[in-house]
């Protein structure tokens, strides 16, 4: 599959980018592009939740009436779970919500991911670029010229570049990632994937196995 290249003029430079079928052409997954966002968001939780079960809560253990006679149940202690203040029953506690995937998966649900984009006409190939200085006109200025300003879009670029980075940081619906940083869930997420001729030479190479 061949993509013309623009600049950030959003102009065409006369040369094609060729995407790989064995990673833009392939027949999507998607089963296993829900377990890749799944594990990814899963693995981002903090697990830091926690409530108060009936032994941790400060009270009086004070029987609170007596035993028979009242007409309605036993009840013990105000840090029973049926009382306003008292302990949750079988409440929220730390945990890790981690769990591990196969690395051929993971591979099968970023080319999924980007077997979808290609086949929406939602790629957008262009020459390798950096900014001057970091100024977030000039990214909004690119995505203009792209025609695409109020779309969410995600820049891949093989390497870092902090100008490029710091130009989108303040920008709604614009992220900026590089290959290595590449998830499923980013590229589904976005609406326009931008890729750098550099980037796509990178991601052939990585997700042909």
């Amino acid at each position: 599959m061949k993509v013309k290249v623009l600049n950030i003029d959003g102009k065409e430079t006369g040369s094609t980018v060729e995407l790989n079928d064995l990673v833009f052409g392939i027949e999507p997954n998607d089963h296993a592009i829900y377990l890749d966002v799944k594990q990814f968001l899963a693995n981002n939780r903090q697990g830091t939740h926690k409530a108060k079960e009936k032994g941790e809560v400060n009270a009086s253990t004070k029987k609170i009436k007596r035993q028979k006679g009242t007409g309605t149940a036993r009840a013990g202690s105000v840090k029973s779970p049926v009382f306003v203040g008292g302990g949750r029953a079988f409440g929220p506690r730390p945990r890790s919500y981690r769990f591990k995937l196969n690395k051929k998966l993971k591979v099968l649900a970023r080319q999924s991911a980007l077997a979808y984009k290609a086949k929406n006409n939602n790629i957008i190939i262009l020459e390798d670029f950096s900014f001057d200085q970091v100024k977030t006109k000039n990214f909004v200025e690119l995505k203009k010229n792209l025609k695409i300003s109020d779309n969410k879009s995600l820049l891949v670029l093989s390497e870092p570049n902090n100008n490029v980075y710091l130009s989108s940081r303040n920008l709604n619906g614009s992220e900026v990632a590089t290959v290595l940083e590449l998830t499923t869930y980013n590229i589904m997420k976005s609406t326009s994937l931008l890729l750098t001729k550099s980037t796509v030479d990178v991601l052939n190479e990585m997700l042909v196995k």
